[in-house]
């Protein structure tokens, strides 16, 4: 696997240290991330729906309906930005938009979260991979790639 992962100038990028190994880019997924506001839409429109029934509200339809369009607005306003993100799995780190970086020896959970893979770390730092499509195959290559660092380093 030496072939050569484009980047892009849109994301700030972390340097790899010398003899550091691009494994793997981890990006959003276009389609899991219009499924995910999916279901943040029904579950908006039913959470209105129920407190403005609840409340006697004769508007329960139109605070629904609300709910919906402000979720599917959300997802419009932010899909550009959440498209740039990118996360780069090395033989050594985990290296996030914005100038995240884990080391994989630091990593105490990686896990699926619905469509996102949760990160935390021994310090208790919590990152958010969003939007991934086949997140426990990603979760997998984390966990692999954690282990064979374990083992070099007790060598």
């Amino acid at each position: 696997m030496n072939e050569q992962i484009e980047t892009r100038p849109d994301t700030d990028d972390i340097p790899l240290e010398p003899g550091e190994k691009l494994l793997r880019e981890i990006r959003s997924d276009k389609g899991r991330y219009w499924r995910d506001h999916g279901v943040l839409g029904v579950l908006g429109m039913v959470g209105a729906g129920v407190v403005l029934w609840a409340i006697g509200s004769p508007y329960a339809a139109i605070g629904a309906l609300g709910a919906v369009l402000a979720l599917a607005v959300r997802g419009l306003w932010l899909y550009r930005e959440q498209m740039k993100f990118r996360w780069r799995l090395t033989d050594m780190r985990l290296i996030g938009p914005g100038g995240r970086s884990v080391y994989l020896l630091e990593l105490a959970t990686v896990r699926r979260l619905m469509g996102d893979i949760q990160v935390i770390t021994k310090a208790g730092d919590k990152y958010l991979i969003k939007h991934i499509d086949a997140a426990e195959a990603v979760v997998a290559e984390i966990e692999a790639a954690r282990a064979k660092r374990a083992k070099r380093k007790g060598d």
